[in-house]
């Protein structure tokens, strides 16, 4: 008898430590969706790239999007496949405008996907959902139309055509030059559900990214030379897939990414109630997206062709041609040039000597100059 309470107190105890442990990583989960990077310059556009084949079954994919580094401003994190959770489905982050300044939220795992900021991100993910596939029981089932799977190797599979609307590649909402999508109710319904945070895999895989210079958009004019990778963390030939295109024409920012950073504050962060008094285009230079003969066949996806393999349209031309001034808002888009180093002139000092004195009235005797001396 004694051993039995002995056991059920033993069960009681394990089970409440259980529960404190599930409490605190959901916590920890919670602050870092909520807790974001705010910068005072825009995301480049989204570059166009095919969509590598899937490893397998389980694997699921999540879209490639610009991180922020304060060193270098803006890295490109390639879309890749890692394996879900059973049952879960990816939510991807996006950059928002709002309060003076672009903040990033976090991207998540949940029963349903919430609201991404209205990007069209490619490969299911076209603005609103998902459609590149589907959970049915402990399984997950392809949508061939836009995903690129090998019946080989996958054999859950299925085909529905879907027609994406949004075919531009601007990677932020809100602002000059966003996205103009706010959340439908079910989005809304959906960020009120548990969340899990983004998998070891997928941060491993964004903190390698942020290691090769040359996936930063300052050096590669946003056009990354490995676009997607067909798992997380693997950036080697037999898995990386060159971006075909830039998204739209490349601007410098008009500040260093030290100067664009901004504090993080209670204010500064998503859902923040301060206003700095900045105006929406302070900062940065919009990107000008493909014109409109080739904005389709620009679309970083493929959502739109309901093809099997799930590549990207191939632009007509690599992007819109250079121009001195943004047509969507006349800004100038001049390249970002230092400050000189020559000190501001100084102000002149009041004169604060005394008035002459009063002379006789008698001239001065004359006076010749001498070799030296210049005349007044």
């Amino acid at each position: 008898m004694k051993t039995n309470r002995l056991g059920v107190h033993r069960f009681a105890v394990q089970s409440l430590l259980l529960a404190v442990m599930v409490g605190f990583f959901t916590a920890a989960s919670s602050a870092q969706i909520a807790v974001g990077i705010s910068v005072r310059v825009g995301p480049p556009a989204l570059p166009v790239y095919a969509q590598p084949l899937c490893p397998g079954p389980g694997y699921y994919w999540t879209p490639g999007y610009w991180a922020w580094n304060d060193a270098g401003g803006y890295y490109w994190v390639p879309g890749t496949w890692v394996v879900a959770p059973v049952g879960m489905l990816w939510t991807p982050g996006y950059w928002g405008w709002g309060g003076g300044f672009y903040a990033w939220h976090a991207g998540y795992w949940g029963p349903h996907v919430g609201f991404y900021g209205g990007i069209n991100y490619g490969f299911g993910y076209g603005g609103v959902g998902f459609v590149g596939g589907e959970w049915r029981g402990g399984g997950f089932y392809y949508n061939r139309a836009v995903s690129n799977v090998s019946v080989t190797n996958v054999t859950n599979v299925y085909n529905k055509t879907v027609i994406v609307n949004n075919a531009t590649t601007t990677s932020y909402n809100g602002g000059t030059g966003g996205i103009e999508a706010r959340p439908t109710p079910q989005e809304e319904a959906a960020a009120n559900e548990p969340h899990t945070a983004p998998l070891a895999a997928q941060a491993q895989h964004e903190q390698l990214a942020s290691q090769n210079h040359e996936n930063f958009a300052s050096v590669n004019q946003g056009r990354p030379a490995v676009a997607a990778t067909a798992r997380a963390g693997d950036f080697s030939s037999r898995s990386a897939i060159p971006a075909r295109a830039a998204g739209g024409e490349y601007h410098a920012p008009a500040m260093s990414p030290q100067e664009a950073r901004v504090p993080s504050t209670p204010a500064s962060r998503p859902g923040g109630t301060s206003t700095p008094a900045t105006k929406s285009s302070d900062g940065f230079r919009p990107f000008t997206p493909p014109n409109s003969s080739n904005s389709r066949n620009a679309s970083p996806s493929g959502t739109s062709t309901g093809t099997s393999d799930g590549a990207a349209g191939q632009p007509s031309s690599p992007a819109a041609k250079t121009s001195g001034t943004n047509s969507s808002s006349g800004q100038t888009n001049n390249s970002y040039k230092p400050a000189s180093s020559q000190p501001p002139n100084k102000p002149p000092k009041a004169n604060t000597s005394k008035p002459p004195k009063p002379h006789k009235s008698t001239p001065p005797p004359a006076h010749k100059p001498s070799s030296g001396e210049r005349f007044r």
